[in-house]
C-alpha cells in the first residue's frame, strides 16, 4: 500500500468525468492496489470518503468509511461505477469538507434519500438505499466522478468558511442535530 498525492482545487483531473471500470478489470492487481492505496490515503488525511480522481486516477471508484449505523462497527465501503438516483424531494444541508479543498468547508443542500447501484471491490453488484448523512457522503463522492465539486452545489457562498472560522461561528453546539463531514 502507498499514500497517494491528493489533487486540490484547480487540478484538471477534478473537473473530468471519470472513466467506468470494466467489470473484468475489478479483480485486477491494478484496481485492487488502487483501492488499498485510496483507503490508506483517506485514513492518513482523516477523510470519510475519497474518489479516485482525487488521487489523480480518472476512474469511477469511491472508498468510504461506513459508520452510519450506531449499532454496528464501522466498516469500509467501496463503490465502483456507482449510479445514484434521488428518491426524495426533501433535502438536508450539511457543512461539507473535502480533501481537495484543504482547510475549507461549505454548506450544501442535497436530497436526503438516494438509490445506489454499484459494484463492490469483489465485482459483486450492490443495490441499496442511503438516507440522511450517508446519502450526503455518497452524493459528495459520486460528484467527484462526474467532475463536480461541492462548491458547484452551494447556493450561498456566504456559507463557505475556513475551518477555524467554521468552528468559531458555524459549528453545531453539543445539543445540535447538524453534522459536518470531511470527505
Amino acid at each position: 500500500m502507498a499514500l497517494r498525492k491528493v489533487a486540490v482545487l484547480g487540478h484538471p483531473v477534478l473537473r473530468k468525468v471519470a472513466e467506468k471500470v470494466p467489470e473484468s478489470e475489478i479483480p485486477s492487481e491494478k484496481i485492487q492496489t488502487l483501492i488499498r492505496d485510496m483507503f490508506e490515503t483517506m485514513f492518513e488525511y482523516q477523510g470519510r470518503g475519497l474518489a479516485a480522481p482525487q488521487v489523480h486516477e480518472s476512474l469511477q471508484i469511491v472508498v468510504m468509511i461506513w459508520d452510519f449505523d450506531p449499532k454496528k462497527e464501522p466498516t469500509s465501503c467501496v463503490l465502483i461505477n456507482p449510479a445514484i438516483k434521488p428518491l426524495s424531494e426533501e433535502k438536508s444541508s450539511y457543512w461539507e469538507g473535502c480533501l481537495s479543498f484543504p482547510g475549507l468547508r461549505g454548506k450544501v443542500s442535497r436530497p436526503t434519500r438516494v438509490l445506489v447501484h454499484a459494484f463492490n471491490e469483489k465485482g459483486e453488484a450492490l443495490k441499496f438505499i442511503a438516507e440522511g448523512f450517508a446519502a450526503t457522503v455518497i452524493q459528495h463522492e459520486c460528484d467527484h466522478l462526474m467532475g463536480k465539486l461541492y462548491i458547484d452545489r452551494m447556493a450561498d457562498f456566504n456559507e463557505l468558511a475556513f475551518n477555524l472560522e467554521y468552528e468559531r461561528y458555524h459549528a453545531p453546539s453539543e445539543d445540535s442535530t447538524h453534522e459536518k463531514i470531511d470527505v
